[in-house]
């Protein structure tokens, strides 16, 4: 059966081929759609954790839950040496919170204040690239401040101007103190830009009375793959200090949980590729049985089982299903890897910038992974397989003495 089913494929050249194509178009459409689903949003969620959130956090037990001024860790260098001797940590960084007021002439806006390391946060998510006007913190701690475009905006001050911040230090006391203008950054999340006022983390430190402590220490993963297992190897390695190391998909889980409804668009993707074979193999092979009704009669007629014509129809779809597959995965594959090499912009197709989870969608990229190629590869196997069940059946229950006398 396997034989003459191969046979049977290449007898009508021009048939076959119109099947073949539309099984190699919905694999195509498949294959790339679902990569440049899989490398944007991967792209999206690396933007996010890795230039704002981290792919990791580290904080002190129940800080995630009911964030506190006095809820810290201590000798945070001992934490940052852990985290460096580990091999799938690319660079971290400590960040102090904290709220209050910020005011700048006769304005006043209230404002959370983030404390950074100048050094390591550049290093881990690329702060100096964030700054649209003016420049970084110095090296030496110089009573300086940047603000959020939006922040400085609503307060009507230019870098070089003087801001006051009032807040509450963790021993009670009012904590107040006049900061330089040096910079405005643009984050990428309009509420951040409006609300985020940044201090050198030991002139945050000074300001909240707060000694060394840190309220945060970001990781950055050498990639998203490497996230999970770096997590439960920092948690190994810190659980004597009772430390709560958590992954993006918790201190972010709005964003995962949004990004995870978005993905469930791939089964969108699968349904039209679906309808598309499942058009075009059931349309040609119900004319392929109708036509061979008198092959079908003589093949009984010397003694074929009916299963044997059921077998000999499936088997030539399927045949034709992987050779579509193997096409489709020489041409899908090269297209993929260019797309992902060179990124689509979307900046000037659109009058409104697009975004997802407070992030800005500028480019479409691909990615070349072996689900974009699976599921294609599935869905198109499946869906040849339940369409050419109903022309087998019929092949199947072909009558002999009929079909020879009529056809």
């Amino acid at each position: 059966m396997l034989k003459m089913a191969f046979r049977n494929i290449f007898r009508q050249k021009r048939r076959s081929i119109l099947t073949a194509l539309t099984m190699f178009g919905g694999f195509v459409l498949c294959a790339v759609a679902i990569g440049f689903m899989d490398g944007t949003f991967k792209g999206v969620v690396d933007s996010f954790t890795r230039s704002r959130l981290g792919h990791i956090q580290i904080h002190a037990p129940g800080y995630l839950d009911r964030p506190s001024l006095n809820k810290t860790i201590g000798n945070v260098r001992d934490v940052g040496r852990v985290i460096d001797e580990t091999p799938q940590a690319e660079a971290w960084a400590p960040r102090v919170y904290s709220a209050g007021l910020v005011s700048a002439g006769d304005r006043t806006d209230a404002a959370r204040i983030v404390g950074i390391d100048p050094e390591l946060e550049v290093k881990a998510t690329g702060f100096d690239k964030k700054i649209t006007e003016g420049r970084v913190f110095s090296a030496a701690s110089g009573r300086e401040i940047i603000l959020g475009q939006g922040l400085a905006r609503n307060l009507k001050v230019a870098v070089g101007g003087d801001v006051v911040l009032v807040s509450q230090g963790a021993d009670g006391s009012l904590a107040n103190d006049r900061y330089r203008l040096i910079g405005l950054v643009e984050a990428g999340d309009l509420a951040a830009d409006r609300t985020t006022a940044y201090l050198r983390l030991d002139d945050a430190r000074e300001l909240l009375v707060l000694g060394d402590r840190v309220h945060e220490v970001v990781v950055i993963a050498r990639s998203l793959d490497k996230v999970a297992a770096l997590t439960e190897s920092l948690r190994s390695k810190l659980e004597a200090r009772s430390l709560d190391v958590q992954s993006w998909q918790v201190f972010a889980k709005s964003f995962y949980l949004s990004m995870q409804a978005k993905l469930k668009g791939n089964g969108t993707i699968q349904l039209v590729v679906f309808i598309i074979v499942a058009i075009g193999v059931l349309n040609t092979a119900l004319m392929a049985v109708l036509e061979r009704r008198r092959e079908y009669g003589l093949l009984k007629a010397v003694g074929t089982r009916p299963r044997q014509i059921f077998a000999l129809i499936i088997l030539e779809i399927n045949l034709l299903a992987l050779m579509s597959i193997v096409l489709g995965v020489a041409v899908s594959l090269p297209l993929n890897y260019c797309l992902s090499r060179y990124p689509i912009s979307i900046s000037g197709m659109f009058s409104q910038q697009v975004t997802f989870g407070g992030i800005d969608f500028k480019t479409l990229t691909s990615e070349v992974n072996f689900r974009s190629f699976l599921i294609p590869a599935v869905t198109v196997i499946v869906s040849a397989l339940l369409v050419s069940l109903m022309p087998a059946i019929k092949a199947a229950r072909t009558d002999p003495a009929k079909s020879l006398r009529l056809h």
